[in-house]
């Protein structure tokens, strides 16, 4: 009798060992596939994010080919401007300033011929490449009469190739027709039909950034 009691107890105490190596390793098998999804979704997320950095990286690539290809093309239109019109344009703070030689006879606002193609190939390369901005349209006199008919010369002058440019078929920017009067005379007090007056008689282009970044720089020395 306390033999077979003693056998059922081993056998008791040998099933409830085993018992508990199986739950161990039950556990444990538990643990390794846990771990091992978790390991595999975290591979998973990276190689996501790796693929989109990639993706991101192709789209800047893009972007700064396009800019470049922007660029240089932005270049040779100012380089054609300088070279074929006798265009001075100078990097300011907030844009760009052109000075052609687009110049009035005396007492005139009426655009001469011979300055309609620098007009037309300025509306185009401003339409182009300065889409977005404000181009204010200086215009200037020179000192004869009085400083309020100037200034009212000077606007009317800006104003004629404002709705010149508009008519060249430049879109997308706004046009700022602005009278200087005689304040800034490039050979002073030179006028009517002394040398250098009707440099005085003359527009400037400023095209300035707008809100939406600045104006892109691309002037070679």
């Amino acid at each position: 009798m306390i033999r077979n009691i003693a056998m059922l107890a081993l056998a008791s105490a040998s099933l409830s060992a085993c018992a508990t190596k199986g739950y161990v390793r039950n556990q444990v098998e538990t643990g390794v596939a846990a771990e091992r999804s978790a390991r595999e979704a975290a591979d998973t997320d990276i190689n996501g994010k790796v693929t989109t950095l990639g993706t991101d990286l192709n789209a800047v690539k893009s972007e700064v080919a396009t800019l470049q290809t922007d660029v240089a093309a932005l270049r040779r239109d100012l380089t054609a401007l300088r070279d074929e019109f006798g265009a001075k344009i100078t990097a300011m703070e907030n844009g760009m300033k052109f000075a052609f030689p687009v110049t009035f006879a005396f007492n005139d606002a009426a655009i001469r011929d011979e300055d309609r193609a620098s007009l037309d190939r300025f509306a185009q390369i401003v339409g182009k490449h300065y889409s977005g901005t404000v181009v204010t349209v200086e215009g200037h006199a020179d000192p004869a009469g009085s400083r309020s008919f100037n200034k009212t010369l000077s606007q009317k002058r800006a104003e004629s190739v404002a709705s010149y440019l508009s008519t060249a078929g430049l879109t997308g920017v706004e046009l700022r027709p602005v009278g200087m009067g005689e304040d800034r005379q490039v050979v002073k007090g030179a006028e009517r039909d002394e040398p250098g007056a009707q440099t005085n008689r003359r527009v400037v282009f400023i095209v300035e950034s707008t809100a939406n970044g600045r104006v892109i720089s691309s002037i070679q020395p």
